[in-house]
């Protein structure tokens, strides 16, 4: 994901007129309560659910507490991750009960003390879930505004060249074609550094599947059909589209995923030369797909000078002032909507081509135009995982303490768009070593441009990592989970902070304990089931903490309920739930009298849901607003005027200083496998994840994003997989068909636990980011569980059954 910054200063606006709104667009329907229960004065119907928490309506919220503020190095000497060792600093408290429905949290760091039923880490359920299951949930393509039309792309056919031609006469001539537009007629755009969002500005294809023409019809099964009908020509050129490490026009990019391109510390290629053990080893992850639920779309509608867009997006406030930079609009003019949103895992972090063709359309025709992308289209228009090379060296002692680590990558990106795939970055923060080198080799090529996927960097870093660990394990004869453990650091290698807190071995025991790992018989291709030969694995996991500057607002109304308001993206994730729960633990008021309004940009700006800083970042702004609006409660008399009373609150400036610590959540993931000898089929038998991501909000939805990841992780391992075709320049799996993503009979019976943990130096909440942690490590664990079944080591993936079965085959 993209680095948090501060979000954009936005005004507030309505939404322009001119169109009918729906009835399911009722605003109560945004926040995922009943239709019918109000939002403002008036009091709650008598079957109304915040009507039975037997208070009167006009009771004042209890609670407040100052604003938090991160303790100093010197306030903080005890503090976890500084002097004590990890394995047993006193945050760290193993266990979560298998099933943890029935517990409550109660009290917020620095806040209220918690309300009357706990808020804080209870597991509530999804605000906006019966809308979901039911239809009612509005998504982005599901506007039917008046005279609203469809369009649909035509994509290059070339990988490389220009557009010499667009003949639109025979796709015009359909009944209910509206428009169709080209690279010579398109509304110009104004300049923006992404270069993905240039569509249809000029003749060049950069890559096969690139926007070369788009239809505009009254339906959509006609602008399909239109979009078969346009005839492009092009002047073709010679593409290059194929990663090698060799490749001559490979370089150092200077920065990936934010950080240096390149970190040394010590001697590392002399430290390698010198060392007793040594391992060098090569690790291929291929190209990866998004591929959300909802693919990406907007509907677009212009009244006048006023744009509004209904889009599929992780990050409303974003698109706006992207959209406002290209349609060289101010931004109080253009409004983005998206309560719900299918899924993004990265994809949609930031706009897409999809709402910019939208408004494009909807400009030149003046009708609503809703683009929704075809699932065949999205691999090479929405982003992707760039392939990775990993070189890792690893020089150790004897007895397993490493001596140096070298990882070097070398990945793609696209002549449109510089993105590094920034895999060598968690080298710099898992173990400790006096020398050690993390580097990235950049090649641009004739290909869609790659992007974020959930985890970007550390998921293929880390089972590149964690792979290699696994064959220093095996080469000094020392178990896996206490290779890691001896070579637990102190401090972050690469930046020499203290870790604001760290519990990655507390992470790595309980899971042994909890997969009863010391029974594990270490010798590989020892245990089998007739044909079946079963292999247990482990994996360490780390993600960085991130958080930015977001803007919240608390109102308190007449009928003795409460409303925080912020543009935050509820991706799925249960954001609108856990907003809630934060405010209520802040207030100290019973969670069922606060609801979360979130999704729209005239809403109090908030940054994207990404790099799992979320709910770390809109949190800690809702804290603060409720706080503040206790306080006002507190020192007023009497009922609250008509309006209620309102608090804001904007944490610039704070929530994304520099902090002096190093602040990571970390994991350990364990996997059992059965290999089929005669199919070569793998089927995973048990899968654990233990986890150390600060306080646990919602047990409920923490548990889901756990456990989703950790399927993602499996789907990355075993089936996922895409394959450049050099002759054409693009991703034969382009549907979920050819690209296998996991479903039901894939996935075990997976558990998922964390350490209770208490960091002071994160938010108010104490709360890390829970939606990446739980990929980072799985295919790693899946990889080395398959070398102890089966003997060989496999270094490239995913481990598809023809890949197995020809190893085992060779080594008869």
């Amino acid at each position: 994901m993209p680095p948090i910054g501060p979000p954009q200063e936005n005004p507030r606006h309505s939404l322009p007129g001119g169109h009918p709104m729906d009835p399911r667009d009722d605003p109560m329907a945004r926040t995922g309560l009943p239709a019918d229960a109000p939002a403002g004065p008036g009091g709650p119907p008598p079957d109304d659910p915040m009507a039975r928490t037997g208070l009167p309506a006009d009771a004042p919220a209890a609670g407040g507490g100052p604003p938090y503020t991160e303790p100093s190095r010197d306030d903080a000497e005890g503090a976890a991750g500084r002097d004590t060792p990890p394995e047993t600093q006193p945050d760290a408290q193993p266990g979560t009960p298998p099933d943890d429905d029935d517990r409550t949290a109660g009290g917020g760091k620095g806040g209220a003390g918690g309300g009357p039923r706990g808020a804080l880490g209870a597991p509530a359920p999804r605000r906006e879930g019966l809308l979901k299951v039911t239809g009612a949930a509005r998504y982005a393509a599901e506007h039917p505004l008046t005279g609203r039309a469809h369009a649909w792309p035509v994509p290059a056919a070339v990988a490389r060249g220009r557009v010499t031609g667009v003949d639109t006469t025979a796709a015009l001539v359909l009944p209910g074609v509206l428009a169709v537009l080209t690279p010579g007629d398109a509304p110009r755009l104004g300049p923006t550094d992404d270069g993905t969002l240039a569509v249809l500005q000029n003749p060049r294809v950069p890559h096969r599947g690139w926007c070369v023409a788009l239809v505009v019809a009254e339906t959509l099964e006609t602008a399909r059909a239109a979009a078969g009908a346009v005839r492009v020509t092009y002047a073709t050129e010679d593409a290059d589209v194929q990663l090698r490490p060799d490749h001559p026009d490979a370089y150092e990019p200077e920065k990936a995923g934010g950080a240096p391109g390149r970190f040394e510390l010590g001697d590392p290629e002399g430290a390698f030369a010198a060392a007793g053990v040594r391992v060098d080893v090569d690790y291929r992850v291929p190209p990866l797909h998004n591929h959300p639920m909802e693919p990406h779309a907007t509907t677009a509608v212009w009244d006048g000078d006023r744009l509004t867009v209904y889009t599929s997006t992780q990050g409303g406030t974003t698109v706006r002032s992207v959209l406002a930079e290209l349609f060289d609009l101010p931004e109080d003019r253009i409004t983005v909507v998206g309560e719900h949103v299918g899924g993004g895992f990265g994809s949609k972090g930031t706009p897409r081509p999809d709402v910019v063709l939208a408004a494009m359309a909807a400009r030149r025709t003046g009708r609503p135009v809703t683009l929704a992308y075809p699932r065949r289209t999205l691999p090479t228009v929405v982003g992707h995982r760039a392939p990775t090379l990993n070189r890792l060296r690893l020089g150790a002692t004897a007895d397993g303490r490493l001596t140096t680590l070298l990882h070097e990558v070398t990945t793609h990106t696209s002549h449109v768009k510089e993105f590094v795939e920034y895999a060598g970055l968690p080298s710099r923060v898992m173990y400790a070593t006096p020398h050690l080198r993390s580097s990235h080799r950049v090649v641009p090529l004739d290909v869609p441009s790659p992007s974020w996927m959930r985890a970007p960097g550390e998921a293929p870093g880390m089972y590149a990592l964690e792979s290699a660990m696994d064959e220093l394990a095996d080469a000094v004869g020392l178990d896996p989970v206490e290779l890691r453990i001896r070579n637990e650091p102190d401090h972050e290698p690469a930046g020499g902070q203290p870790f604001s807190s760290r519990n990655v071995v507390a992470c790595l025991r309980e899971g042994a304990r909890r997969f009863d790992w010391d029974t594990r018989d270490p010798r590989p291709a020892v245990r089998a089931e007739g044909p079946l030969l079963l292999g247990t694995g482990v994996a360490a996991a780390t993600y960085p903490f991130q958080i930015g500057a977001s803007t919240a607002s608390a109102q308190a109304l007449p009928d003795g309920t409460f409303v925080v308001r912020l543009n935050a993206a509820d991706i799925g994730t249960g954001a609108r739930t856990v907003l809630a729960q934060v405010a209520a633990d802040a207030l100290g008021a019973p969670l069922d009298r606060v609801r979360a309004e979130v999704g729209r940009s005239d809403l109090p700006p908030a940054p994207l849901a990404g790099g799992s800083s979320g709910t770390a970042s809109w949190g800690w702004a809702v804290h603060e607003a409720c706080t503040r609006l206790a306080s006002r409660l507190a020192g007023h008399s009497g009922p609250l005027p008509a309006k209620g009373l309102t608090a804001r609150a904007d944490t610039a400036g704070r929530a994304d200083a520099d902090s002096p610590y190093a602040r990571h959540a970390f994991g350990a993931h364990f996997a059992e496998v059965a290999v089929d000898t005669v199919t070569g089929e793998i089927r995973v038998r048990r899968l654990l994840g233990v986890y150390a991501a600060g306080r646990i909000l919602n047990t409920r939805t923490a548990r889901s994003q756990f456990v989703g990841a950790m399927i993602m992780g499996l789907g990355m391992a075993l089936t996922e997989g895409s394959t450049m075709d050099t002759a054409f320049g693009d991703f034969p799996e382009c549907d979920l068909a050819s690209y296998h993503v996991p479903a039901h009979a894939d996935v075990p019976d997976i558990e998922a636990h964390w350490i209770e943990e208490d960091d002071p130096h994160l938010n108010p909440m104490g709360s890390k980011g829970v939606g990446e942690i739980g990929i980072v490590g799985t295919a790693a664990a899946l990889g080395n569980a398959v070398h102890h079944a089966t003997g060989i080591r496999f270094r490239e993936l995913p481990l598809t059954p023809d890949r197995i079965l020809t190893a085992l085959l060779s080594e008869r």
